[in-house]
């Protein structure tokens, strides 16, 4: 008996993966060197998949490696990809190769943060940012979008200066995040940060982030000075692991010669010069 969509999940699942990257079924179909016939018979689960045909359509959707094995189950298949802990033996290497690339950026802050952008773990240099964090945000998982966008506290001696402006950029970041995956966990952040007030922005004219070839650099005001930096994002090449696949690390780096030193200073305890430039501590 021919299956229903209702019968046939993995179809009505395709077809929401093929319309999130606004894709023909003809368009589908040649990126996966199949038919839009038998594409169009997928979807309405007239037709059911090989698990070959899952895997094949879910790299020409770009779907994540955990939404994979959420098509393949619907589809009747045993799950791809392994997700595991970064604890297991398994991922010896990709710790070595995280807390590497951690030490190694110091003095400049680094974060490694999951899909859900909660943080797995930092460098010493993050500690930059604890002070601007209110203490209902010290959770044992804390969110690096409720770090960066929750109002802050009153009694905080450091300040996000150009709050609007990364607050504008974070939240486009995170919807069209939202937009690629469809995750329920996202959209739930999104909806919750999003209602966060926005505090006065302290940015002013004297104030305001010189031009630079970032668009959008951090600007933080401290009790050492105003400091400027930009960041990168990176992540593991051609993952097999889900756990692997969701991890990213944030890196920042400084915009000027002030702001490197004050990370220096803050390092190794000698004392910033308004110039950028360390004092002699004898």
């Amino acid at each position: 008996m021919t299956r229903s969509a209702q019968q046939s999940p993995v179809g009505s699942l395709l077809r929401e993966w093929r319309q999130r990257r606004r894709l023909s079924q003809l368009d589908l179909a040649l990126s996966a060197d199949s038919s839009a016939r038998h594409l169009s018979c997928v979807e309405t689960g007239r037709a059911q998949p090989s698990r070959a045909m899952v895997l094949k359509l879910c790299e020409a959707l770009e779907v994540p490696l955990r939404e994979r094995n959420t098509l393949l189950l619907a589809g009747g298949f045993a799950p791809e990809y392994r997700e595991s802990s970064l604890d297991d033996a398994e991922l010896a290497a990709a710790r070595t190769a995280l807390d590497a690339i951690l030490i190694a950026h110091e003095p400049y802050p680094a974060v490694v943060v999951d899909r859900y952008w909660n943080v797995v773990t930092t460098n010493g240099a993050m500690g930059l940012f604890e002070d601007e964090v209110p203490d209902e945000l010290l959770t044992a998982t804390p969110n690096m979008y409720r770090y960066a966008l929750h109002p802050g506290s009153t009694s905080s001696t450091a300040h996000l200066v150009n709050h609007r402006q990364v607050r504008e950029f974070l939240l486009d970041r995170l919807i069209r995040q939202v937009r690629a995956t469809g995750d329920p966990i996202l959209r739930d952040l999104y909806a919750e940060v999003s209602q966060y007030p926005v505090p006065p922005d302290l940015e002013s004219e004297s104030t305001a982030t010189a031009p630079s070839p970032f668009a959008v650099p951090l600007h933080i005001r401290t009790p050492m000075g105003d400091l400027r930096m930009f960041s990168t994002m990176v992540t593991f090449g051609a993952p097999s692991d889900v756990t692997l696949s969701e991890l990213a690390i944030e890196l920042f780096y400084p915009l000027d010669e002030f702001t490197a030193a004050a990370l220096r200073s803050l390092a190794t305890g000698v004392p910033v010069r308004a110039d950028g430039a360390e004092r002699n501590s004898r």
